[in-house]
């Protein structure tokens, strides 16, 4: 199937995400004193006419309707609510609707002020002044100002957030000369900052409430007081998550709704019903099978379709836990990726809606990209001789030996996956032990305690390499507890160099080809056995509006949908 074939709603953005290849120049950048940014330079994979002044926003829209309420689904229930320190998806989706970042990104994958009303970086990369809008509040009153930033800069990027703690490894000073101008000031360039200023990659908390505690168990993480357009009200675990309107939100005349509650529904089947009979409205991320979203489609007040995942980039790998010698060992990895046929399993398991990754930088990613990389097609015999070397020949059971593979918990479909992966090694020799686990515990497990062999995840590109693949690779970014941090435990003095050559490259054609030659060292050392790469879909109420209005569903803050009265 070809990536664009899909059997419901064609993305209506497919010529933006042919453009969206960013990656950032060190030319001056500037959001306007209307809030638009010049994005010319800082995505220049873009093709000319996506280069324009990014427009504001409005606060008001014609025939929109005001009021209501939207019941939505989350799946899994997050593990928490800390975003800054745990990034997953289903905490992302919920806390995206509190907090509000310093920029947004458009479904063109182009930055759009949110905190921040003007950016401005030096010619020399060096500098960052951030100017951020007056009478911003947070949901207990408190005024924001630049001394939220600079406590978030110093104390939360650098210590706690992993994104931020790697993209900002380079902050020297934090300034406020005044209360709404932040000044950041770097000891090296860092092309991609301008990229990774979204509520996830640089979260900024309130300092009144985070300064001089202990800001992993901060009460807070888990009642989350932010500057978004909905405040939170309860968590009640294993059913749902409420959010209210908040009343003194920056942008006059939003949020459109008045509530907002996130329904945690275990049951994929369970899902559809909701969605079908209209007890909730909206399910981002394949919130049900795909016979069911076939079946849905069909349905005169759904809307089944891929648009709104620009900038998600995803793509399902399993980690092999390299401390591990038998998974340590390079031509066992090999003949793994060898033994699955990945065309199967993205038409059997996925119905289409992925396609056959060739390394660990998404195809969406244009700039970036390369398919000259080192390929492993489905070849069982290749799979078994490279097992044979390895020096694990079938014994009299038939097996070489036993393998714990744990898939991670996110719904049916990644369970699917893991049986598929079992009977794919079981039939050159190796025995798979599949094990189900409840999300905090495969977190734990996996990026702890190391306590695993082989595990099936999945992550996201984002707009930029640096922001969403390098913390898989870099020996640097490993941080014992922290997800999705090297939990491999790859160490190559060869790919860090390339890496942290990329991460101060000014020339965009340079930091490109570092990308590129990463890409094929990655494919070749196999510390991720990348599998496929994702093409999500959502389902809503065709009443909803604006939607899709954002690089990725799952961090639209929402000030914006509305549901319309038919």
């Amino acid at each position: 199937m070809n990536e664009h074939d899909f059997p419901f709603a064609k993305p209506s953005d497919a010529l933006a995400q042919d453009k969206a290849a960013p990656h950032s120049t060190q030319r001056r950048q500037l959001l306007g004193a209307t809030g638009a940014l010049l994005a010319g330079g800082l995505f220049t994979g873009l093709l000319p006419e996506a280069s324009a002044l990014t427009k504001p926003l409005p606060n008001t829209e014609d025939g929109a309707q005001r009021g209501g309420a939207l019941d939505a689904v989350v799946h899994p229930e997050p593990p928490t609510l800390a975003f800054f320190i745990n990034t997953s998806t289903p905490g992302r989706t919920v806390v995206s609707k509190i907090f509000d970042g310093l920029l947004d990104y458009g479904p063109d994958l182009k930055p759009r002020p949110q905190l921040a009303q003007s950016v401005d970086v030096s010619p020399d990369g060096l500098t960052v002044r951030i100017k951020l809008r007056k009478n911003v509040l947070w949901h207990d009153g408190k005024p924001f100002t630049a001394a939220d930033v600079k406590f978030s800069a110093e104390e939360i990027w650098r210590k706690h957030a992993p994104t931020a703690r790697r993209v900002f490894q380079h902050l020297a000073k934090v300034d406020t000369p005044d209360s709404h101008t932040v000044v950041l000031t770097l000891g090296k360039p860092t092309p991609v900052i301008l990229n990774a200023l979204d509520v996830v990659a640089a979260p900024i908390l309130p300092k009144h409430l985070y300064e001089g505690t202990d800001i992993p168990n901060n009460p807070y993480n888990n009642k989350p007081i932010g500057t978004g357009p909905f405040v939170f009200k309860e968590w009640v675990r294993g059913q749902h998550i409420a959010l209210e309107r908040f009343d003194k939100y920056w942008a006059p005349g939003l949020p459109y709704l008045d509530k907002l509650t996130f329904k945690i529904i275990p049951d994929v089947a369970g899902r559809a019903t909701a969605l079908e009979t209209g007890a909730v409205q909206y399910g981002e991320r394949n919130p049900v099978t795909f016979a069911d979203a076939d079946r849905l489609a069909k349905s005169p007040n759904l809307v089944v379709s891929t648009e709104g995942y620009n900038g998600f980039a995803g793509w399902l790998w399993l980690i092999p836990n390299l401390r591990d010698p038998v998974i340590g060992n390079l031509k066992v990895r090999e003949a793994i990726l060898y033994a699955i046929n990945r065309d199967a399993l993205v038409k059997t398991v996925w119905g289409g809606y992925a396609v056959p990754a060739t390394g660990p930088v998404s195809s969406l990613l244009k700039t970036f990209y390369t398919k000259d990389t080192q390929q492993y097609p489905f070849d069982r015999k290749k799979a078994e001789a490279l097992l044979d070397e390895a020096g694990f020949p079938r014994k009299a059971d038939g097996f070489r030996f036993k393998l714990n593979h744990d898939f991670i918990p996110f719904g049916d479909d990644y369970r699917r996956t893991g049986e598929f992966v079992r009977q794919s090694l079981r039939a050159v020799g190796i025995d798979v032990n599949l094990r189900g686990q409840d999300l905090p515990t495969w977190t734990k497990n996996v990026f702890t305690d190391y306590n695993y062999q082989l595990v099936s995840s999945w992550g996201i590109n984002w707009q930029d390499p640096q922001i969403g693949v390098e913390q898989h690779y870099w020996s640097k970014a490993e941080s014992k507890g922290t997800p999705w941090q090297n939990a491999s435990g790859y160490a190559s003095p060869e790919a860090d160099k390339l890496i942290e050559a990329a991460q101060v490259e000014r020339d965009p054609a340079k930091r490109v080809q570092l990308y590129q030659d990463f890409q094929k060292l990655a494919q070749k050392d196999l510390a991720l056995l990348n599998l496929f790469e994702f093409r999500w879909f959502g389902v809503w109420d065709k009443r909803l509006r604006n939607v899709t209005d954002t690089f990725d569903h799952s961090q639209n803050n929402f000030a914006r949908v509305w549901l319309s009265a038919k």
